[in-house]
């Protein structure tokens, strides 16, 4: 989602913020701007797309000016055009602004009746031209006037605002979406993640829900939602200040994924002892044996990794599991288990959704555990319990090496489970540990079939509707599949149970309709491999993924994928490869964005 970067620097500090915005491209975004304080004036350069347009903005026009903002834009309200862009401004103030003003038509129109003009149609507007009134009507100084239009604004955003006349004061807050403040030497920084501010500054501080703060280049104050002066962490930031590149390859995503081998064998480090095949202590605050029911909830890839762990708890732990979309969690009213557990799933840890519902649950008094890469989010400071997936920047939209690691998380949560609730000896403890030890060498394994699967894609590539298929674990794997093909090919693809064909489905099936099964040798496959038939029969063109017996029993196929051997329940741990690489050589193939496919965001902290 949109991002911020906010400088009160020792020289011009255009520059500077360009290169923290470009850090923040994987959030996604659609526009660009940078606004500084310059000779006491405010001044602005932005540009619709990417940012190698405002770069050539700035290049024909370069801005001076010690104090500034910067804003990467991913369009809610109004179009993607430079008028809509952030910055925003008056002659007073600037602001950019992460996040909706739920409430902007009533304040567009006060506003508008007032004799504001509105240069934009977007929400964001509406925070500069309120701010404006206090300064003018009411002679209010900056933090009073940005006080009055925090008591008036209703949603969830992250705000950052510079002020003419003053190169030496921004003002921000937080509500709904993140921000941090970061401390340098005589200068200080705003930014919606320490990945942006880590080249200036590992000493970062994040707001709390409802803060604000005035600050200077001597410091920063803090206050809460009532206004009251309070004292927030300094943290030491672990992000890093290299910035993140193809390392050779064609895009993000194919990096990120050709990385599983090594950042899985990352996470499994944090959580298992190889030397043993056990499990390290880990979750000190959640204690399963003193759970009646878990909750699991999380959106997009992150819930499908929910999704597949609902498996594994109830066949190891025997433990109840609900899982939902966060979306719609966090609206239902859920009658939650006196001694319940919730673990929430989100790779950026600032998932709006995920992180309403997250504190909805710890409002009903459930154990909070957060399974996030990023230890200083904010759904990770609310937990109970962090369970860091440790995969390092996924700098792709669509996610990939973050899903494998999530899924090595829960799978080690859920024989912590087990074991916990004292239904898995400690040789089945042992053999389930083994057995993901052996998942870096199989995702590996399966990273030899690329050419295969490249070929593959190319024929894929050219239809319009491809469905999904799989039985127990590999279903959510069909969705998975299903999601990466559409998020960034376009080509319209849905997942399916493969018990549910003959409930609807079916009825697309014809020569034009590929089908992607998904099928490992389980206890499922003999009635997955029966649901081809059915599809086989009736003139559809199946793509099995298998291992080599299971193509081996099949019979004859449009297509096959050969994946590895291994543990029935962890399959998805590997056969997330071929799905994520047949998703991305479609995309190649049809020459769409891989990494930055339209519409969507990293990270969305929005609704």
């Amino acid at each position: 989602m949109c991002g911020i970067v906010g400088i009160l620097g020792g020289g011009d500090v255009a520059i500077p913020i360009f290169e923290a915005l470009k850090r923040l491209e994987y959030r996604g975004y659609d526009s660009a701007g940078i606004a500084t304080i310059d000779n006491g004036e405010i001044v602005r350069r932005r540009a619709a797309g990417k940012l190698n347009a405002l770069h050539e903005k700035l290049g024909a026009a370069p801005l001076a000016g010690r104090a500034g903002i910067g804003h990467t834009r991913w369009a809610t309200h109004g179009a993607p055009i430079e008028e809509n862009a952030h910055p925003h401004a008056t002659d007073h103030v600037s602001i950019v602004h992460n996040g909706i003003i739920e409430n902007f038509r009533e304040l567009r129109d006060e506003l508008a009746a007032k004799g504001r003009n509105f240069q934009s149609a977007t929400d964001s507007e509406v925070i500069a031209q309120l701010i404006t009134v206090f300064v003018e009507e009411e002679g209010a100084a900056p933090i009073e006037a940005f006080r009055k239009m925090l008591g008036r604004v209703r949603g969830a955003f992250a705000i950052a605002a510079v002020f003419a006349g003053n190169d030496d004061l921004i003002l921000a807050a937080r509500k709904g979406s993140p921000l941090a403040i970061g401390r340098g030497d005589g200068e200080m920084f705003v930014g919606s993640d320490a990945f942006a501010l880590a080249p200036f500054t590992n000493r970062v501080t994040y707001l709390d829900e409802g803060d604000h703060a005035a600050i200077t280049r001597a410091g920063f104050e803090v206050f809460d939602g009532s206004g009251a002066t309070v004292k927030r962490r300094e943290t030491v930031s672990s992000a890093s200040d290299a910035m993140v590149d193809k390392d050779g390859h064609r895009h993000f995503m194919a990096k990120e994924i050709h990385e599983q081998p090594e950042v899985v064998g990352h996470t499994l480090a944090r959580f298992v002892d190889p030397t043993d095949a056990s499990l390290l202590a880990f979750g000190a605050n959640f204690d399963f044996k003193k759970l009646d029911r878990l909750t699991i909830s999380a959106c997009g890839t992150a819930y499908y990794a929910g999704l597949i762990a609902k498996y594994w708890f109830e066949k190891w732990a025997r433990l109840p599991v609900e899982i939902d979309i966060a979306s719609e969690l966090r609206y239902r009213d859920i009658p939650y288990a006196e001694k319940g557990g919730a673990i929430f799933v989100s790779q950026s840890g600032e998932t709006a959704d995920t992180l309403a519902a997250l504190r909805e649950a710890k409002a009903h008094g459930q154990r909070i555990g957060a399974v996030v890469n990023v230890a200083e989010s904010s759904i990770a400071r609310e937990a109970d319990d962090i369970f860091q997936i440790n995969a390092g920047p996924e700098i792709g939209v669509a996610s990939t090496k973050a899903f494998t690691c999530q899924l090595v998380t829960l799978a080690c949560l859920a024989i912590k489970a087990g074991a916990d609730r004292g239904l898995l000896s400690k040789d089945e403890q042992s053999g389930l540990v083994a057995a993901l030890m052996e998942i870096p060498r199989l995702i590996a394994e399966a990273l030899q079939q690329e050419a295969a699967i490249e070929k593959i894609s190319a024929e894929l590539s050219k239809a319009r509707d491809i469905l999904y298929i799989g039985r127990g674990v590999s279903f959510p794997m069909a969705l998975e599949g299903a999601l990466k093909l559409k998020e960034i090919s376009y080509i319209h693809a849905e997942g399916y149970a493969a018990g549910e064909l003959k409930h609807g489905p079916i009825a697309l099936i014809d020569e034009h309709v590929p089908v992607v099964v998904v099928a490992p040798s389980d206890r499922h496959y003999e009635k997955t491999i029966s649901n081809m038939h059915e599809i086989i029969a009736r003139g559809g063109r199946p793509l099995l993924i298998s291992d080599k017996r299971g193509i081996k029993a099949a019979g004859d196929v449009w297509a096959a994928i050969e994946a590895p051997d291994t543990h029935p329940l962890l399959s998805p741990l590997v056969y997330a490869v071929p799905v994520q690489l047949l998703a991305y050589f479609a995309a190649t193939a049809k020459g769409t964005d891989v990494d930055q496919p339209r519409n969507l965001a990293k990270s969305v902290t929005v609704e």
